[in-house]
């Protein structure tokens, strides 16, 4: 059963960047689509960017050209590079499939904007 460790949130001014890490326990070869998804505080969760075995690549409206993903199916790493963060990113941010297999859920990294 693979398991999925997400890291590298922290709290970090508006305009600011961090990269996010979700880390596989197990091959993430044979899954197609992989996504990074965040939940904020009083809100449902929602997909913000997805990729494809293939590196074909989608993201919510609201990132576009400011968060990246990306994949390393040999190091079993799936990444979010984030930049010109805003305060409304504030979220914790989890990585699954797309669509989601509830046991992969991990613990998630929280990512926390100041203005």
């Amino acid at each position: 059963q693979v398991q999925l460790v997400e890291s590298g949130g922290g709290l970090v001014q508006a305009g600011g960047s961090l990269r996010l890490t979700c880390v596989a326990s197990g091959s993430i070869s044979t899954i197609n689509v992989m996504g990074w998804y965040r939940q904020a505080p009083g809100k449902q969760s929602g997909l913000v960017a997805s990729i494809t075995s293939g590196g074909n690549t989608i993201y919510a409206d609201s990132v576009k050209g400011r968060f990246t993903i990306s994949r390393d199916n040999a190091k079993k790493t799936v990444y979010l590079q984030m930049t010109s963060l805003k305060p409304d990113d504030t979220a914790v941010y989890y990585c699954n499939t797309v669509p989601v297999l509830r046991q992969l859920w991990g613990q998630g990294t929280q990512v926390t904007v100041s203005s």
